[in-house]
Parts: structure tokens; C-alpha cells; sequence
């Protein structure tokens, strides 16, 4: 397969002809609702046949098959990089690393969450059912029905992990958790009732979302990581943990957050490499490439790189604007993103330097909105870099935002690891 990059005057018709590929394949490896598309909008071609077109080079072949130069001019026996148009070139199938996989899941109705397991668990290992939120006493909330999505995401050979949060009705609390953090009492009632509930429930483990811990808090967090995994290890339940992107140990906000104590407490890290830019923010991307590998390059330094599993999103914003002012700002599928563009035809554009996609469009009411989003090419980027650096993995926020292509890309990348 390899990416094509919708241009003015395309339609599906023309991309399926000039490629040699039914529209039907197209169609369906997208997820598209409607024959309309939008210039800059990416898609996904099914075919390991590229046929060279007026103004192709080696290069931007590769960039669309998403492999190496070097790789395309061996397998096709090219003595240069000369090519010329209607040329047949093959595209060989890439050399997938072995990985596993996290995804976060929302519980929902039966009938969505045998859906959302099914449809990723042939490229996931393990399923986050969140959420789980502690309380001043040290329980914890429960799950309505969770038995049947936990049960569900076991016989699809996924592992359901619990996922805990220091999430109240006002946002995730500081007070909450440092109360916990710094009484050991309280923290071992915390510890007792994860042990009781993944005992209970049959879960594999726990993910802890702990989030907004406070520097002075740093070690007492790392210490109830360790007791944590203690308590569950000898019974072959796994200890995870979320953590924010850091890329160094000046920023004050992220202090509470000892990558080393935390890394060598747990088994494995979700680094949430996103929402550089988010609702409370100034338009920009929400993942640009340069911080998500400053991210990785950081946690390396302090954590094994087989127990880091990379974050991405499926998600962008949409901000509304007034006066050159935020006046609101929503969060979006990247199916929503691709479809707003659709409808008010903006041409998508695209950020070499933050690897993300943009556009601008105006309302019914005349209001200037900027959207920025993950998309097909941004995501491969990230799997390159999960490979580029030998990660545990990749895991995704949240699986039940619609990205249709993100399967098909992950499992072009990655094998999943048993």
C-alpha cells in the first residue's frame, strides 16, 4: 500500500483509474461516507503496484510507500533513479517489528464494545477499560456491566488492564492525589482495593493515570508505584502507568513525575505524546514531530526502552476564533476533521516541520475556525519512530475516536507481540 495526497481536481474516479485499483478498495480501506474529497486530503492505496506519474521522483515514491529509497531501487533492480512515467514499480512489503500494542476503550452498550475489542484486537495486547476513580477514603468507583467488557476483551486474546485516575467532578485533582501520596495508610488502602478489584474482576493488571502530581510529591509517587507492583506481581498481574510527555526536568509542572523512580516501578509507560496544543491553548498541532521525539529521546535516558510504549492520539481541535482570539474549542475525531474539511471544502495543508495536518474554514456564521489533527501520514511517522528507536510499542488515545486508516497503517508497521 502507500499514501496518496488528494489534488486539486482528483476524484475517486481518477485516483482508482490512474492507480489501477477499484474504487470499492478505496472506499473501503478509508472509511469514506461520500465521493467527495478535498485537496490534501490523505488516503490509503491499496496495491503493493505504484505506477510512476508526470513529476514523480524516487524520492516521493518512497515518501508515500513509506519505505527506504534504497529498499524500493533494490527490489525493482534500478541501476539509478531514473524513472519514467506509466513505469510499473513494486512495492515490497515492509518488514514489520515486533511490538505490543495499548489502547485505551470507554465502555459503552454490548453491542459498541464487541466492536471497538473486535475491531483492534488482532493488533492490540492491551485493552485500558477507563475509568476507575479513587476516592478521599481510598476506594474506588465502579464500572456498570464491567464484567461483560472485561470478559469480552479476554476470549479476543487482549489483556484488560484497569485504569485508575485521580479524576474528579472538577478535573484531576492535585489535593487528591498528594493527600493519598503522603498517607501511608491511605496508600495502602489504595494499593488493596486495586488488588481487590483486579482479583475480582479478572483484569490482567492496572494502568494508573495519576495526573497533576505535585513536585514535592515525586518520590512518594515512584514509592506507591513500587508497593503497587509488589502487591500484584507475585500473582502475575502488571503494573503500568500513564505518563505526561517531558523532555527535561525543568519544567516545573511536570516535576512530580520522576521518569527514572517511576520507570523502574512499573512494567511498563504510556507516554501521552500529545495536546502540546489543546482546548485551553492557541491553535497549533497537537503532536508535532520534533517534541514527540525530544519525548522519546528523554524517557530513554531513564527508562528501558522495551517499557515504553509511545502515545499517540486520534484526535485534533477545532478552534474558533474572534478577532484573532480563541473564543472556543472542541476535541475531534479524525474522522470528524476529515469530514468538516469535506463539507466546507478546505483544502487540508500540511506541516513539514511539526509532521501534521491544518486548515482554516468559516461557518454558516461567517467565524473563522482552525483544526489541526493527526492523520495517516503524521501516525506513520510516530510507527517509524517506534521502530526507529525499538520501543515496547505504540498505544492509542482513545480507540473509540473514529480513525479508520490508523488499523491498517499499525498493522503495516507492527506485528503483534505474544
Amino acid at each position: 500500500m502507500f499514501i496518496y495526497v488528494v489534488k486539486t481536481g482528483d476524484s475517486l474516479y481518477s485516483i482508482a483509474t490512474k492507480y489501477h485499483v477499484s474504487m470499492d478498495s478505496i472506499w473501503y480501506k478509508n472509511a469514506l461516507n461520500s465521493d467527495r474529497l478535498v485537496p490534501g486530503q490523505d488516503l490509503i492505496i491499496p496495491t503493493n503496484m505504484y505506477i510512476v506519474q508526470p513529476g514523480d521522483s524516487l524520492y516521493s515514491i518512497a515518501q508515500m510507500a513509506l519505505l527506504p529509497m534504497e529498499t524500493i531501487r533494490l527490489i525493482n533492480c534500478l541501476c539509478s533513479d531514473e524513472l519514467w512515467v506509466g513505469m510499473n514499480l513494486y512495492i515490497p512489503p515492509r518488514v514489520k517489528y515486533f511490538a505490543k500494542d495499548f489502547g485505551y476503550i470507554t465502555p459503552s452498550t454490548p453491542e459498541k464494545n464487541q466492536i471497538i475489542v473486535q475491531r483492534f484486537a488482532s493488533i492490540t495486547n492491551y485493552y485500558g477499560i477507563f475509568e476507575y476513580h479513587i476516592f478521599e477514603d481510598g476506594s474506588l468507583s465502579s464500572i456498570p456491566n464491567d464484567e461483560q467488557l472485561v470478559t469480552l476483551v479476554g476470549m479476543n486474546n487482549v489483556a484488560p488492564l484497569a485504569v485508575i485516575t485521580n479524576l474528579t467532578q472538577t478535573g484531576f485533582s492535585q489535593d487528591l492525589v498528594g493527600k493519598i501520596l503522603n498517607n501511608p495508610e491511605l496508600s495502602q488502602r489504595v494499593i488493596d482495593h486495586i488488588y481487590n478489584l483486579v482479583k475480582s474482576k479478572n483484569y490482567a493488571g492496572v494502568n494508573i493515570d495519576f495526573e497533576k502530581v505535585r513536585g514535592e510529591d515525586r518520590d512518594k509517587y515512584s514509592c506507591f508505584l513500587c508497593l503497587l507492583r509488589e502487591r500484584l506481581r507475585p500473582e502475575g498481574y502488571c503494573t503500568s502507568v500513564a505518563l505526561p510527555a517531558k523532555t527535561s526536568d525543568e519544567i516545573s509542572w511536570l516535576q512530580g513525575y520522576d521518569y527514572g523512580g517511576i520507570g523502574a516501578s512499573v512494567d511498563f509507560v504510556f507516554i501521552m505524546a500529545y495536546d502540546w496544543h489543546e482546548v485551553s491553548s492557541l491553535p497549533g498541532p497537537v503532536a508535532p514531530i520534533n517534541e514527540v521525539r525530544k519525548t522519546i529521546e528523554y524517557a530513554q535516558n531513564y527508562i528501558r526502552r522495551n517499557k515504553i510504549i509511545l502515545g499517540v492520539a486520534r484526535y485534533g481541535y477545532d478552534w474558533m476564533m474572534s478577532n484573532g482570539k480563541v473564543e472556543s474549542a472542541r476535541a475531534i475525531s479524525v474522522m470528524d476533521a476529515m469530514e468538516t474539511a469535506m463539507k466546507y471544502q478546505a483544502p487540508i495543508q500540511y506541516s513539514i516541520e511539526d509532521q501534521q495536518p491544518f486548515y482554516r474554514y468559516r461557518d454558516e456564521s461567517g467565524k473563522l475556525h482552525i483544526v489541526w489533527f493527526e492523520d495517516v501520514k503524521a501516525l506513520a511517522q510516530k510507527l517509524q519512530m517506534v521502530v526507529d528507536y525499538q520501543l515496547k510499542g505504540i498505544g492509542a488515545w482513545q480507540l473509540g475516536l473514529h480513525f479508520p486508516q490508523a488499523g491498517y497503517l499499525v498493522d503495516d508497521f507492527l506485528t503483534k507481540q505474544l
